[in-house]
Parts: structure tokens; C-alpha cells; sequence
């Protein structure tokens, strides 16, 4: 793994640092240096994630990424990857609102989080380990957005990106990991109250718990593990969709994992200032 410190590091990753304090995307890290490897870019993902802990920010998760075979073919990968989620990531349920200075190019997905009650550390963690490490399984909504021009990704600009993470919003139903229907479980995924596109917790590599044992395993090459009390988003259940100021987006679930929303905020006329 790339030292997170190296010049070249640094530079890529302040640019993207940059690009997400100023709402104004860049070049893909792939195109600047064509070289990069993928160690190279989670390298780039972590220095970054220093550098919002500096503020007094805390890791809360971690996200997978790229769960579904067409996903992967599309970026010439064959496994997920994965980005950290911090506490100003988090979207109160009871207010999910985002305001248009805090995405750029954002697009929504539904999916399934795990509550963990015990910590998992790979190399060979097995789904009844995570079921057993679960404390529940609930709904919920996941903006990604791109700090890279028009979502022209590799999988490199994708981790280097923290897995194109943004926000997450969780549902109000936190169901028992032994006993929740997550493999058959059934998203219906509503813009303005328009049935978009649907998938079922089959469509994340065949089982959502399957992803976070992945995700335990993958963090061990990285010195790293999930943690007691950590949300893990397992994986879009249907395609992301685009979301502009003013839409409302819907994701109900079947199984009694209920129904989770999120809302854009219309875009006026006010400095940033004013919204923070």
C-alpha cells in the first residue's frame, strides 16, 4: 500500500479535498496521474479522512460499493469496494433534508444497513459471523455524489473518491438480523412519487450479508476493521438515480423494513453562508 504521505498522494487528494469544499468538481485522479494503482487511490481515500477528523470528525461506518455484476462490468472490476462514513454524513430520519451546497452531482440509492454490536476483523469472516456481529438490519437511503466532472469514473477515481460517498439516511424499522428477510426483501424506489426502479437484496452479490463479510476481509489487507456500533451500507439494491433541488425520493421496502424518503431542498438565491 502507496505511503499516505507521498507528494503524489497528497496532491491528488487535495484536489478532490478542494473539490468538495468548493462544489466544483475536477479531473479524475486516473487521468492526472495514469498510472495509479488501486492501493494508490485508498491511499488517497484515507488521507483525506484524516483530514476531516482533524475537524473533530468521527468514522461512524464504512459503505460497499460496486455490489452488482452490472456495475462492475461496467468499471472492468470483478469485486466491490468500499468508503468510510463519517458523522456529517448522517441524516436525521426525521428530517431528511438536503441542501443544495452540500452535493454536487448527487444521484440516490436504496439499500439495506447492518448495525454491528461486535467488531469483525478478516481475513475470513463468514456471513453467520456477520449475522451473529449484527445487531439489526434496517432501511435505508444512500446519496453518493462525485467530486469528479460528469461521473466520468474508474474504479480508481471511485475509491480515490471515498466510494463517491456524500450522505446516508436510515429507516425507522431496525428488524433482527436472524429473522429479516434480506435476500428477498423487495425496493421499490419512488422520484416525485413516480415508481422509478426496483430490485430485491439478491441484486448485492446474491446477499447483503454476503457484502459486509467481503467488506471485513477487504479491510484487513488495509490494517483495518469494522467496528462495535458501526452502520455498514451494504449495497445499492436497483441502479442510483439523479437528483435535482426540489426532488423527493421515496424507497419502500417489503419484509417490514418500511419505508425511507429523502428530500432535495429547492435552490435559491442565498450564500453559502446562510445555510450553515
Amino acid at each position: 500500500m502507496a505511503e499516505v504521505s507521498s507528494p503524489q498522494i497528497v496532491e491528488l487528494a487535495e484536489e478532490l479535498k478542494q473539490a468538495s469544499i468548493n462544489g466544483v468538481e475536477v479531473e479524475a485522479p486516473i487521468k492526472r496521474n495514469p498510472d495509479l494503482t488501486i492501493q494508490e487511490a485508498y491511499s488517497i481515500q484515507l488521507y483525506n479522512i484524516a483530514e476531516r477528523m482533524k475537524n473533530g470528525n468521527r468514522i461512524v461506518g464504512k459503505k460497499i460499493g460496486l455490489t452488482s455484476k452490472a456495475m462492475q462490468e461496467s468499471l472492468g472490476v470483478d469485486e466491490p469496494d468500499y468508503g468510510i462514513l463519517l458523522e456529517d454524513m448522517v441524516i436525521p430520519t426525521d428530517n431528511p433534508v438536503i441542501k443544495p451546497n452540500q452535493v454536487i452531482q448527487p444521484r440516490v440509492e436504496g439499500e439495506l444497513a447492518f448495525i454491528l454490536k461486535e467488531g469483525l476483523e478478516g481475513p475470513n469472516v463468514t456471513v453467520e459471523e456477520v449475522l451473529e456481529a449484527t445487531e439489526s438490519i434496517v432501511a435505508s437511503i444512500e446519496i453518493v455524489d462525485s467530486r469528479v466532472k460528469d461521473w466520468d469514473i474508474t474504479i480508481k477515481d471511485t475509491v480515490a473518491d471515498n466510494a463517491s460517498s456524500a450522505f446516508y439516511v436510515l429507516g425507522e424499522n431496525f428488524l433482527d438480523p436472524k429473522e429479516a428477510e434480506r435476500i428477498n426483501v423487495k425496493m421499490e424506489l419512488y422520484q416525485n412519487g413516480k415508481l422509478i426502479n426496483e430490485g430485491t437484496g439478491a441484486a448485492v452479490l446474491g446477499d447483503p450479508a454476503y457484502c459486509v463479510a467481503w467488506l471485513a476481509n477487504k479491510l484487513y489487507e488495509y490494517g483495518i476493521k469494522l467496528e462495535a456500533g458501526e452502520v455498514v451500507l451494504a449495497g445499492a439494491l436497483s441502479a442510483a438515480i439523479d437528483a435535482q433541488p426540489g426532488d423527493e425520493f421515496t424507497c419502500k421496502f417489503t419484509e417490514g423494513f418500511g419505508d425511507v424518503s429523502v428530500r432535495f431542498e429547492e435552490e435559491y438565491n442565498t450564500t453559502k453562508e446562510e445555510y450553515d
